[in-house]
């Protein structure tokens, strides 16, 4: 399969860019904004963030089900859901930060219904998009190349708002305008940018079955360990870093007096997305994707570690911790999408039939909990240290945002990573298994769907053992 052109592999990563404009507005200033600017309480938010976080799990489910059922002879399996969600996605976002004056419960009637719309209107694009990467290439590097392309989408983005954003996250300022104004701007970024990928991107993956049964779908997800194994790690890595993002700007502003920070962050954090980028495919053809994943978690523990062991006094020791955890995550999410890739082509080598939406959405689902789970543990941190919106913080309430920040990330990447060290789908056994659903097709075999294989079918050379450095 020849190499991906730059504008296609630009276009996708403009697809992230869009999504980020909703999904990263939200994870770092949602919590922020309940409990400063709606007046909602960090415990009934923390509460809200869990329940509606795991509605989106569940609407994941239910997305990737509907793409798989759905197939455009003229655009594809995916692009019509980027083209025509993408509008109503962006004013969802718009609403969601938008809370009227409705009296305690009316507000908080409000926030769960508008924010689980989103996470609904959400699931209807980022699954299509997500799924997008696997029928564009399967080429491992080029693989790599749109994982890095979607990391620096999302993270111009995420450092558009630390650095013009977050500074004017501060008590007495004029919020909810501020917040309303930002999210409609976004509206005609984001739809430019989605138009963009769907004109720039093509599925060029043979689909032997463009519109798959429900039972195709569980055929495909029965028995696939390395998605499984994949889901159960990037649950715990998800929960530990939505924990530090809906508190990062706490951290900053409150437990080191240094809100100005942010937008320096925010720079380091697009830096090193270029610079990773730029080496991560070679990084991953040399190392293996497995062993990247498990070197760049150990990074975020380490960060994490330094981020709670540091008095609120050091503010330079405590900054270079969220600068380590920081490229530990950066990298992980690079390359943690060529692994989901991957897990697509294993569900099809067993079974003879490419379910791109549900393998996705399996694996968003888990994040989606992930997420659910890290920032409502985050949220809770905040209630449990007493912490007290515009006022200065007790030791209780610093300790509680550095527990968030600190501890629970680098407690639930170690879990991340015990579990990813069982992770058996290798690079070497990805090609070999490439190879074999090639010579399939090519015999004409790859119709005969339904036919179930096992890991013992491949044969997978010594060298490709859990850490060793085919991985």
């Amino acid at each position: 399969m020849k190499k991906l052109s730059k504008l296609s592999i630009i276009g996708y990563g403009a697809g992230d860019a869009a999504n980020n404009l909703a999904f990263t507005t939200a994870t770092m200033f949602l919590l922020v904004y309940y409990t400063d600017v709606a007046g909602i309480s960090a415990a009934a938010a923390g509460t809200l963030l869990l329940v509606v976080r795991i509605f989106d799990a569940f609407a994941d489910v239910f997305a990737g089900r509907v793409v798989d059922r759905t197939y455009s002879k003229r655009f594809g399996k995916f692009r019509p859901f980027i083209m025509f969600g993408s509008i109503p996605l962006l004013l969802l976002s718009v609403a969601t930060f938008s809370i009227p004056a409705l009296g305690e419960s009316g507000t908080l009637l409000y926030a769960y219904v508008t924010y689980a719309a989103l996470g609904l209107a959400y699931s209807l694009v980022n699954i299509p998009y997500g799924s997008l990467a696997g029928a564009m290439t399967q080429e491992p590097a080029e693989r790599a190349k749109l994982g890095s392309a979607r990391m620096i989408g999302g993270m111009l983005v995420g450092s558009a708002l630390g650095i013009f954003v977050a500074p004017l996250i501060k008590p007495g300022a004029n919020l909810q305008a501020t917040f309303t104004t930002i999210t409609l701007i976004f509206v005609v970024i984001g739809a430019a940018l989605y138009l963009f990928t769907v004109l720039t991107t093509k599925e060029r993956v043979h689909r032997a079955v463009p519109n798959v049964t429900f039972k195709q779908s569980m055929d495909t997800l029965r028995g696939n360990r390395p998605l499984l194994m994949l889901c159960l790690s990037s649950f715990f890595f998800l929960t530990g870093y939505l924990a530090l993002t809906s508190v990062q700007l706490y951290y900053l502003r409150d437990v080191l007096g240094r809100l100005d920070l942010y937008p320096a962050l925010s720079i380091i954090q697009l830096v090193l997305t270029f610079v990773l980028a730029g080496f991560m495919p070679k990084l991953v053809r040399n190392l293996g994707k497995k062993r990247v994943y498990i070197f760049s978690s150990l990074v975020t523990v380490i960060g994490g570690a330094i981020v709670f062991f540091t008095p609120a006094s050091q503010v330079w020791i405590g900054f270079s911790g969220l600068v380590i955890s920081l490229v530990g995550v950066l990298a992980v999410n690079i390359v943690v999408w060529a692994l989901e890739a991957d897990t697509v082509e294993y569900g099809e080598w067993r079974t003879g039939v490419r379910t791109e939406g549900i393998t996705y959405a399996l694996f968003s689902f888990t994040r989606k909990t992930g997420q659910a789970v890290g920032g409502a543990l985050a949220a809770y941190a905040l209630a449990l240290g007493g912490y007290k919106s515009g006022a200065v913080q007790t030791p209780d309430a610093v300790f509680g945002i550095q527990l968030a920040a600190g501890a629970l990330p680098a407690i639930m990447t170690i879990l991340a990573v015990l579990v990813m060290a069982k992770y058996t789908l290798t690079d070497t056994m990805h090609a070999r298994i490439l190879t074999e659903i090639q010579a399939r097709r090519t015999a004409g075999a790859g119709s005969a769907v339904g036919t179930s294989r096992n890991d013992a079918d491949v044969t997978v050379p010594a060298d490709a053992a859990p850490l060793a450095p085919s991985n």
